[in-house]
């Protein structure tokens, strides 16, 4: 079975400037990602989708292949589904390859256990799934403003419950997508068909947009070692 794993890494990032090559720890921040899928054994190939020339040389250093992005996909305004539908279009031209199962990764998510992407992987396929997301439990009571009212929005406040008689909740953490490639063609998204979860640790929940995030993982991946996944 062909699994691919697909790292979109553009250059610009305006929250946190050269994000993606910005070293955590001991090696640049996309290069954690990359070699988690590497060292995945269910995973083909890695490929990273970048319109930088020096993302394409960091992610080739640590072993990915690099397909080009062109520029009018690597906008504030793109979305990740049109780099992952460029790749796979890029690959099928020139190649003629077709994957079964394709697994999306954000390299701003790496907080991953080493066998989380097998484990997702292994989820779809048990699950007879179409795609799949990964998400951490999620146990709080959540408000919202309407015309500056407070709503709430997943409990009655008049008649609070219990947490163990709600139903599981979960929140999406960006960090692993699995699907497979019709989905994407056809819905123009990375969900559709039958959706299955994998949950993971509530620290993977941290996504790096910020000094704080990156600050925060740093500190995270340093306490549990992760930065030799």
């Amino acid at each position: 079975m062909e699994i691919l794993v697909i790292i979109p890494a553009r250059g610009g990032s305006k929250g946190l400037p050269r994000k993606n090559i910005r070293p955590l720890l001991n090696k640049p921040l996309i290069a954690h990602t990359i070699e988690q899928a590497l060292h995945a054994q269910t995973v083909t190939r890695v490929v990273v989708s970048t319109d930088d020339d020096e993302i394409a040389t960091v992610s080739t250093a640590y072993g990915a292949e690099v397909v080009t992005r062109p520029d009018a996909i690597s906008g504030d305004e793109a979305t990740s589904e049109s780099a992952l539908c460029h790749v796979l279009e890029q690959l099928a031209e020139t190649e003629e390859y077709s994957p079964d199962v394709v697994v999306f990764l954000q390299c701003t998510s790496p907080l991953r256990a080493p066998n989380d992407i097998d484990l997702a992987v292994q989820e779809l396929l048990t699950q007879e799934a179409d795609s799949l997301l990964s998400v951490v439990p999620f146990h709080l009571f959540t408000w919202r403003l309407i015309d500056g009212k407070p709503e709430a929005i997943d409990y009655d406040y008049q008649n609070r419950p219990r947490r163990q008689d709600r139903y599981p909740e979960f929140i999406e953490n960006g960090s692993i997508y699995v699907f497979k490639p019709w989905v994407l063609k056809q819905f123009n998204n990375r969900l559709g068909g039958k959706i299955a979860l994998y949950v993971m640790d509530p620290n993977s929940l941290v996504d790096i947009n910020d000094e704080r995030d990156f600050a925060l993982c740093e500190l995270l991946m340093e306490r549990h070692q992760l930065e030799t996944i």
